[in-house]
């Protein structure tokens, strides 16, 4: 769902929300759809998203976190996130290189 086209602020809101909210269910990964800026002059929530989610990572507050293009399982990142969440393995985007996604250990 696309939440009414969101501004990068409305969607990094929205992006921490998910987060502490999966976390409290106990899920261990989060996938997010961010679009991957088809048009030409898109892109900036999946790379606002991604600086956000390293920021995450170093601040401990996220495991890590997987860009789409990089989710495969020839990447120590993946398999490391296949340990973690098994579930992960079944993914349809698993080898799609698809930079329109980006998966969270939490």
């Amino acid at each position: 769902m696309e939440h009414g086209l969101p501004t990068v602020d409305q969607a990094i809101r929205q992006l921490t929300f998910e987060i502490h909210h999966s976390r409290s269910l106990g899920f261990r990964a989060l996938k997010i759809i961010h679009g991957y800026g088809s048009s030409g002059t898109g892109g900036r929530i999946r790379v606002e998203s991604r600086k956000y989610l390293g920021r995450l990572k170093t601040r401990g507050e996220i495991a890590d976190f997987i860009p789409g293009e990089e989710f495969s399982i020839f990447y120590a990142g993946t398999l490391a996130a296949f340990r973690r969440c098994g579930a992960l393995r079944r993914d349809p985007d698993l080898e799609r290189h698809n930079n329109g996604v980006t998966f969270i250990l939490l």
